[in-house]
């Protein structure tokens, strides 16, 4: 376990060190763009870019612009999620929330300007391949749009103050956080030119751990706290939102959480050389306590 915990480590400074360097200095709208960006975090996104192009044979190096350019993405939707328009929270990752600090507009502003980076990062990838920058650049915008986070941020406001049923939550969930996972994945294949099987196997992969990863935040925002967290926990409750833990209850989400466990390691299983690291990091995100 040490041995893959230093993996990780060593996987989120070198995405971090990248991230550092890929916007401009610091001057004006930059700096709210870079506050949230550089505000710490889990990295799993890039890093899933990083190991999946790794286990079908590329060469993780070439395909980090990419990776951070899925990472300013979601950081583009956080910003815009923790709007007063939208969830209003004040606090992430430990911090003010973006509009909090500069305010409503430049806030809005930043997160526009990072989607829009986050597609000149992917289609500026110069160690990838023409065709492997365009597929990759195909898979950020389906994340991004109807079909990804703006689709399920679109269930999640409209649903408020009304009791969603469990395939409509799921379909939320699929949207708004299996999504960045599944083109996460998908990058990391399409960078090193693999075979469309093991595309749809890490898009299946992603769906799996995606739905996990929501139910593992649906039981935190229970049983944490806000300092454990780094964010308001109890929100979905307080904003009338429907969460699957809410819906089916702890036991059955725990259970659900375990078989999406299970079926996203046994594809890494089928598919991918049951990879020990990413193993490891699919069993532990399933058990983490932030």
């Amino acid at each position: 376990m040490r041995e893959n915990e230093l993996r990780l480590r060593t996987l989120r400074d070198r995405v971090e060190a990248r991230l550092e360097t890929i916007l401009p200095a610091v001057s004006g709208l930059t700096e709210a763009m870079r506050y949230s960006l550089l505000a710490g975090g889990k990295r799993l996104r890039p890093i899933l870019v990083l190991e999946f192009c790794r286990v079908c044979g590329g060469n993780p190096e070439a395909a980090l612009d990419a990776a951070c350019g899925l990472e300013m993405l979601h950081t583009y939707s956080l910003i815009h999620d923790d709007l007063p328009c939208m969830d209003n929270d004040d606090l992430r990752r430990g911090k003010p929330t973006n509009h909090k600090v500069f305010g409503e507009w430049q806030a809005l502003l930043a997160g526009d300007a990072l989607q829009a980076e986050a597609f000149r990062a992917v289609l500026s990838c110069s160690g990838l391949t023409d065709r492997a920058r365009a597929a990759s650049a195909a898979l950020l915008a389906e994340a991004a749009g109807i079909a990804g986070i703006c689709g399920g941020q679109y269930l999640d406001l409209t649903g408020e103050d009304r009791r969603l049923n469990e395939g409509e939550i799921r379909e939320m969930y699929i949207r708004k956080t299996g999504a960045l996972f599944r083109a996460a994945c998908q990058i990391g294949c399409c960078a090193a030119s693999a075979p469309e099987d093991k595309l749809s196997a890490a898009g299946s992969y992603g769906d799996a751990l995606g739905l996990s990863f929501q139910l593992r935040d649906d039981l935190l925002d229970l049983d944490s706290t806000e300092q454990e967290l780094g964010k308001p926990i109890g929100s979905d409750d307080r904003n009338g939102k429907s969460t699957l833990a809410a819906c089916l209850g702890r036991k059955a989400s725990e259970d659900l959480l375990l078989s999406s466990t299970r079926e996203a390691e046994e594809i890494l299983e089928r598919h991918f050389g049951a990879d020990p690291f990413l193993l490891w990091l699919t069993c532990s995100l399933a058990g983490r306590k932030s």
